[in-house]
């Protein structure tokens, strides 16, 4: 009997010899897509216990830029943030956002603003389920946005439902307002238009981020890049309007628009990320 129990111990002993031990230094990438449950795990375990969810879109964005550009400049933009931040983790782009298709300018692949707000409900409970302590929501598209919108609501709904287990969720707007309007004032000083969709700053900042070899904007089409027209704040329309997707007026873009409309988009992000994070 004795010899039988010495037996298992040793057995016990080399089973636990050669089991795997599955332990990883924090990544280097912000990207959870990029990461295995391991890393993301030694990630959580270092602090970066914030996830960051930013929403991009399919849709129509003038004939100069392809339809995707939300979620293009999406993953560039929460990327970086998540990488500014240092204590986050970028989740994957959610390629819907609320809007309508239309046939005669297609492109647009649109949900309710109801089905969004049950998305981000259910992503960030995920998120808090892995063990993220904040959750952020950020948008790259206007539906659904605001004081009264989805991402507010959401937010607002988990944090009183989380906050007693340490969790909260977020609704950072800044990206998509306090930088749009920042970026508008310095158009306004530079004598150039302002644009809203398929406009100079949507083009300027997928220019930016495509780089030397990109396909996002058809630089052939930026001659004639032009729509209803921005005055006092309202869109122009008449009898001689393009219908072609832009409002505003995009012949003027540049890779350094580009350049500072994200990096503005980014460091108000970080700006208010960080103050939502600190109130109590």
């Amino acid at each position: 009997m004795k010899f039988q129990h010495a037996a298992g111990v040793l057995l016990a002993l080399a089973t636990l010899a050669s089991a795997p031990v599955y332990a990883a230094a924090a990544p280097q990438t912000v990207e959870v897509e990029m990461m295995t449950w391991v890393e993301l795990k030694a990630a959580l375990a270092a602090g970066k216990t914030t996830a960051l969810f930013y929403i991009g879109g399919t849709e129509q964005r003038g004939p100069q830029n392809v339809n995707g550009g939300h979620n293009l400049i999406g993953r560039q933009v929460v990327k970086h943030i998540a990488e500014k931040l240092g204590n986050a983790i970028a989740f994957p782009v959610l390629p819907f956002s609320p809007g309508n298709a239309d046939p005669e300018i297609p492109g647009d692949i649109g949900i309710p603003p109801a089905l969004l707000g049950q998305v981000l409900e259910t992503v960030s409970e995920q998120a808090i389920l892995t063990g993220f302590k904040n959750v952020v929501l950020m948008g790259d598209s206007g539906g659904g946005q605001g004081p009264t919108g989805v991402y507010a609501e959401v937010a607002k709904k988990l944090t009183a439902k989380y906050a007693s287990q340490g969790a909260r969720v977020h609704y950072a707007d800044h990206p998509y307002t306090a930088a749009r309007d920042a970026f508008n004032k310095i158009l306004v000083e530079r004598g150039l238009p302002i644009g809203q969709h398929g406009g100079i700053q949507d083009t300027s900042e997928m220019m930016y981020l495509e780089g030397a070899a990109g396909n996002w904007v058809r630089k052939d089409e930026l001659p004639k890049a032009v729509g209803a027209l921005i005055v006092n704040g309202k869109p122009q329309v008449n009898a001689d309007t393009p219908k072609n997707g832009i409002t505003g007026d995009a012949r003027k873009s540049s890779v350094e628009l580009g350049k500072l409309r994200h990096e503005m988009k980014v460091d108000f992000a970080v700006k208010q990320i960080q103050s939502l994070i600190a109130a109590k």
